[in-house]
């Protein structure tokens, strides 16, 4: 196995594995650029949503006379005038569009209000009356799974039981000679994104409706829009709006459905746009967890077997839950060797706010329990926790416990090194009180001051898996304008900040040598491209774009060879001209061939198949690909403040093909800091009542510039045998390992287990006499 590193930014130029310049940056960075919330058309009106109070209560009646009579009062929505399907969903179609018997979470929708200006929608908002007899809420998952417990839905409280039972328990029972046990808990993270949820509805002569909203798969949003509307698919068209981030939490409707009954209802153009308190309520959030890992090895530290039992809190509805708990399950083995393994993934129902897709979905859970319980097991050895991940490190040809073999890269030892090797940063100095714990709120002055080093690494699939056929298509035009070249390219892709519109561009240039390219808006008009998740947008997208663009690029070197004479094999593409491949001399202007033409190719991608895992012993080829990343994390900690700096977090991920080296760094360093806020400050905080006591960016804290340290970044290569380029997915795996490598710097400084995320300044000083 043979790999590229990289350092970062060296590259110039337009096409593949050049650092492109974003088309919306500089729009972005300037406040320029158009959001979805930003969306505005004449005689639209404005709407906004009446939610439920409670996490859990049974609806008697709702009153909205009152807020009819307010002055500039358009509509009030209820159940009743769904025109379609009462319920949606991404997995299982169980969500109301608007309450009709009950409440099952603090913040369900169960009303809808339209007025001439957005304050007189809010006003008459908190004029609709309903009358709820209260219920006792649902709100611990271990409690949920008691048959005692009342179902949150019809039947059992438990969604989905993943059972994954690989290799002889027994005999590695009898094996190992030291084992370790840990329980772990991670709490619920909001994927924080910049751009609240908004759309803008506006009803067609057709009878349809165009909606133009941001999101993350128009496709599926079609999917489940069209029957609540009870409108056929081809008269919704949906529209990407500019997307202000999603890490998973555009997966599923919020305004869809609302915005366009209204401006059905209406006749009249809807918008709908979020305050940062309602989006809390609106979108999805990372599922909460409790786990007991369970690490038999040898007395030299060679893993025998893992053992693990997942409890993930779903919330009300089921959004992805499914896939949340087998993608928590298929990895809680990590990024190592075992070759016994007995694991249970439960994702349950309560009457929490509903969770689903968020950045590493699931697998951010289970790597937290296992990296974990690997500096457990370390300690236990008296051995180095490095040493340890080396001596058990994945490598290709590695059997997971879904019994499937690794057959792409598996760099773990690489990675691991590469950190290994990176000098460590300096002791802090106590003049610059910026680089101290605490920072300028002048708390400590390096008193109590300890410092930590952490390792973890992280492993996630790329791409749908278990047997979901994952699909991209692209449409390609290439015509003269102006004398020019010029190629235009139209997917769904949803380019929600992670650069998809930029390698498209730079995709088209490689393969067709021209220089002027147009990304089209994306839509339903084209063929479904998938979800932006799962890092595989630009891995399908690209193997999509490629595929046409290959197609268009043949019939132009057909056609110059025929005007030429020339054997198609000697000519190539290049700087908008077909060229000698030898000589790189220009042989005919692409625009020459192109003409008054409009040349066209779709090419719809698939990737190889891929088969769901047996439901007893969990075993299967589930998965298409996976990627890597490790991080090294150094802390300073006051241990009598329970006060935290992190000082470096660096980093080693194997990209495959760094299709846009700067956008790839900032991939990683996004998903980094992500990990780092769940480490140590992200957390939508519930009480027993399920009510949200913190929706807000006052109460919820996020990661600011001064928390986020250097993140010194080592880019391997490791081309990918089945993907367009040898890329690979890249947005994910950074968020599995920032977290744990965090936690193990931290137990690394204080003796302490800290067993749960993220930490408080009260689980490091509550006892500092418990820190050695």
């Amino acid at each position: 196995m043979t790999a590229m590193v990289r350092a970062a930014r060296t590259h110039e130029g337009k096409g593949v594995g050049s650092s492109a310049l974003r088309p919306d940056g500089a729009l972005k960075v300037t406040g320029e650029f158009a959001y979805s919330s930003d969306l505005w058309i004449d005689g639209m009106v404005w709407a906004t949503t009446v939610r439920s109070p409670y996490a859990a209560a049974r609806i008697r009646s709702i009153d909205v006379s009152k807020a009819l009579a307010v002055d500039g009062v358009h509509a009030v929505l209820t159940h009743e005038d769904v025109p379609g399907a009462k319920t949606y969903g991404m997995k299982v179609a169980d969500q109301p569009v608007l309450a009709i018997d009950q409440v099952r979470y603090q913040g369900e929708p169960v009303a809808l209000v339209a007025a001439d200006h957005p304050e007189t929608a809010r006003r008459a908002a908190e004029l609709v009356t309903v009358d709820y007899d209260l219920m006792e809420p649902v709100t611990d998952a271990e409690r949920a799974l008691d048959p005692q417990t009342r179902s949150i839905h019809d039947g059992s409280n438990l969604v989905r039981h993943v059972k994954i039972r690989h290799g002889d328990m027994d005999k590695a029972r009898a094996r190992a000679e030291v084992v370790v046990v840990g329980d772990y808990e991670v709490g619920m993270q909001d994927q924080a994104f910049l751009g609240p949820e908004s759309g803008l509805a506006v009803p067609a002569a057709d009878g349809g409706v165009d909606l133009y909203v941001s999101s993350q798969w128009l496709h599926k949003d079609l999917e489940q829009l069209a029957p609540c509307l009870a409108l056929p698919p081809d008269k919704v068209r949906l529209t990407m709006a500019g997307v202000g981030g999603a890490f998973g939490g555009r997966e599923d409707l919020s305004v869809h459905v609302h915005a366009c009954m209204l401006a059905l209802h209406l006749g009249k153009p809807v918008k709908m746009a979020y305050n940062r308190y309602e989006s809390f309520f609106g979108h999805v959030h990372r599922h909460p967890a409790k786990m007991r890992y369970e690490h038999g090895a040898t007395r030299d530290g060679r893993l025998v077997y893992v053992k693990a039992r997942l409890v993930l809190d779903g919330g009300a509805y089921t959004s992805t839950s499914p896939v949340v708990i087998a993608n928590a399950s298929y990895f809680v083995a990590g990024a190592y060797a075992v070759e016994h393994a007995e694991i249970d993934g439960l994702a349950v129902y309560s009457n929490n706010p509903p969770c689903g897709a968020m950045r590493g979905f699931g697998a951010v859970q289970s790597a937290y329990g296992c990296e974990s319980n690997m500096d457990k097991l370390a300690r236990e050895l008296g051995m180095d926790p490095l040493e340890l991940r080396l001596k058990n490190a994945m490598t290709t040809g590695t059997v997971l416990p879904t019994g499937q073999a690794v057959d792409g890269p598996a760099p773990v030892r690489e990675l691991l090194e590469a950190l290994r090797a990176r000098p460590l940063p300096a002791a802090q100095s106590s003049h610059d009180l910026r680089m101290l714990p605490g920072g300028v709120g002048n708390t400590t002055h390096g008193e109590g001051l300890r410092r930590g080093i952490g390792y973890a690494v992280g492993v996630k699939a790329i791409g749908y898996s278990g047997g979901v056929d994952d699909i991209s298509t692209a449409r390609v035009m290439l015509s003269v304008t102006a004398g020019e070249p010029v190629v235009s390219i139209h997917t769904a892709a949803a380019e929600c900040g992670q650069g998809i519109t930029t390698v498209q561009s730079q995709i088209a240039t490689t393969e067709l040598g021209v220089t002027r390219v147009v990304v089209l808006p994306a839509d339903t008009q084209i063929g479904d491209a998938g979800s932006a998740s799962a890092s595989r947008m630009t891995w399908m997208s690209s193997g999509a774009v490629q595929g046409a663009c290959r197609q268009l690029a043949r019939e132009l070197v057909r056609r110059a060879a025929a005007a030429t004479g020339r054997s198609a094999a000697a000519l190539v593409l290049r700087d908008n001209a077909i060229a000698d491949a030898v000589t790189n001399e220009s042989v005919v202007p692409i625009a020459d061939l192109v003409g008054t033409d409009t040349l066209e190719r779709v090419f719809e991608y698939h990737h190889r198949p891929t088969q769901g895992i047996d439901p007893e012993r969990g075993q299967g080829d589930a998965h298409i690909a996976f990627a890597f990343c490790a991080h090294r994390a150094v802390v300073d900690v006051d241990v009598d403040l329970g006060l935290v700096k992190v000082v470096e977090l660096a980093v080693a991920q194997d990209v495959g093909k760094a299709m846009n080296p700067m956008a790839v760094e900032g991939q990683i360093e996004g998903g980094s800091a992500q990990g780092l806020g769940l480490a140590l400050m992200e957390e939508i905080l519930v009480d027993h009542e399920g009510k949200v006591r913190n929706p807000s960016f006052t109460d919820y804290l996020i990661p600011t510039i001064l928390d986020v340290p250097p993140m010194p970044i080592t880019l391997f290569e490791f081309a990918h045998p089945d993907s367009p380029y040898g890329l690979n997915g890249v947005g994910e795996p950074p968020t599995l390992s920032a977290t744990p490598a965090i936690l193990n710097a931290l137990r690394n400084a204080t003796g302490l287990d800290l067993p749960r995320i993220p930490v408080r300044p009260s689980d490091i000083a509550l006892d500092p006499a418990k820190a050695s």
